[in-house]
């Protein structure tokens, strides 16, 4: 099974980011892993909040996937 990652915000009603970007994997049978890069409270009436993630996490984020399943495409 290939796999890829998605580095993108979180979008809390499903409709975008890295909850899309999954579902979209999914359905074309890859295997989905993810760096948050914002956490986001919208909907399809528009963003009410926006809080990102700090380097820091982010970067632990991206070492982690790479140090034990190296995706096949970002």
């Amino acid at each position: 099974m290939k796999t890829a990652l998605t580095i993108a915000g979180s979008d809390s009603s499903g409709g975008a980011g890295i909850q899309a970007d999954i579902k979209t994997m999914t359905l074309n049978g890859v295997f989905a892993m993810s760096a948050v890069t914002a956490l986001t409270a919208q909907n399809t009436m528009g963003v009410r909040s926006v809080q990102e993630t700090l380097p820091e996490i982010l970067r632990d984020q991206i070492d982690a996937v790479f140090e034990d399943i190296y995706p096949d495409a970002v």
